[in-house]
């Protein structure tokens, strides 16, 4: 299955300033509900039809356990709202990309790529030496604009048969 077309067009590079200020902090288990919505929003950016939406709800919620054995950051803009996150697990000289969504409202504003620092000072500073990246299609060319070289295909945690792209940043 190919991804489908966006939604509405993004700004590759482009930063646009935000309307509101925003802080970058740790996850907290109170931040869980709003995360899983954040993760949904972003996954339908791509245009995916409610089934396949309801087949990868699951995977796209952070447990409680999950705070607590891998490193969540998240981005809040106005009234404290997660507008931004990030998941990296760490397994030794490899680290893993596991979430990265952005509120299709503040795409194109450089989240992306301010999440994507943190993911990787994050493994750096843990001694990871690469960072690997299973993405959703439509995200695929954001990751190569990051530095990240594709390394293959990887099964879906959602939908029996389907292939992610896989990448691997060298750290």
């Amino acid at each position: 299955m190919s991804a489908p077309t966006p939604m509405r067009a993004s700004a590759a590079d482009a930063t646009v300033p935000l309307d509101s200020p925003t802080q970058q902090r740790a996850a907290r288990a109170t931040d869980l509900a709003a995360l899983h919505e954040l993760a949904l929003r972003s996954k339908a950016y791509w245009g995916y039809d409610a089934a396949f939406m309801a087949s990868c709800r699951d995977e796209l919620r952070l447990s409680p356990e999950e705070l607590g054995t891998s490193h969540v950051a998240l981005i809040t803009g106005a009234g404290g709202a997660p507008i931004a996150m990030a998941q990296v697990v760490l397994n030794g000289a490899l680290a893993e990309l596991h979430k990265l969504f952005i509120d299709p409202d503040h795409m194109g504003h450089g989240l992306g790529r301010q999440m994507m620092h943190w993911a990787v000072n994050t493994a750096r500073a843990a001694g990871a030496t690469a960072l690997e990246i299973e993405a959703d299609p439509g995200a695929a060319p954001f990751y190569e604009r990051m530095g990240a070289q594709r390394a293959g295909s990887a099964p879906s945690g959602s939908i029996p048969g389907r292939l992610l792209p896989r990448f691997l940043l060298a750290l």
